[in-house]
């Protein structure tokens, strides 16, 4: 499963570390985070779907629309 968090931290016009304050981790971990080298917690897929303002499904992957759910 490819995570978009990548993609959406680019489009945000953020950098990793801005992102890993957001999330209270280092930006080493984050980084492992984009690139799939360890897993990305619940919580924090929760926290960056309602920052970004986007489905978690969107986040991970399984659908095309980014609209958040209604």
């Amino acid at each position: 499963m490819r995570l978009r968090i990548r993609d959406l931290r680019e489009d945000a016009d953020l950098t990793q570390q801005q992102v890993a304050e957001i999330l209270m981790c280092d930006q080493s971990l984050y980084s492992k985070y984009e690139r799939g080298e360890r897993q990305l917690p619940l919580a924090a897929a929760v926290q960056l779907a309602v920052f970004y303002k986007t489905s978690m499904d969107y986040l991970v992957g399984l659908t095309d629309d980014p609209a958040p759910p209604k």
